[in-house]
């Protein structure tokens, strides 16, 4: 059996929706010290939905794959449903991960989280904080 799916590679030899938006409504960018992988996601929102995103990655071919597929499961969709959005999502969606690289798919969750508080915080939007919690940590993370 092969380590990646192949929506794995396909993300990572042709990621979508890579880029940067100069005039985003939201930026949010997280990193793992672990591992060195560092996400960044620029997101446009009209009448609350998500009519664009793009995204810079450093990291390794799971770290891109999963920034990927998130942007494509995002694109289009409601900020409410978009808050929904799980790592497990994400790994459901490349058709699996490897154990030791689930902490990209986490990555994914955590910087949509960190674009849309920036969007809330930029447009004076009250939001729950407890639906942006500060500290994650991978080894609680579904699969």
């Amino acid at each position: 059996m092969a380590l990646y799916s192949a929506k794995v590679m396909d993300h990572f030899r042709n990621p979508r929706n890579v880029g940067v938006i100069e005039d985003a409504d939201g930026v949010g960018e997280v990193g793992n010290a672990k591992c060195g992988d560092i996400m960044k996601f620029y997101i446009k929102v009209d009448d609350d939905v998500v009519t664009d995103i793009k995204f810079e990655t450093f990291g390794c071919g799971s770290a891109i794959a999963s920034a990927s597929m998130a942007t494509e499961l995002i694109k289009g969709q409601p900020v409410e449903k978009v808050l929904e959005l799980t790592n497990k999502a994400v790994v459901e969606a490349l058709d699996g991960l490897p154990p030791h690289k689930i902490h990209c798919s986490v990555l994914a969750e955590e910087v949509i989280k960190a674009a849309l508080k920036d969007y809330y915080d930029r447009h004076g939007i009250a939001y729950d904080p407890a639906l942006f919690p500060d500290d994650h940590d991978c080894e609680s993370c579904e699969l």
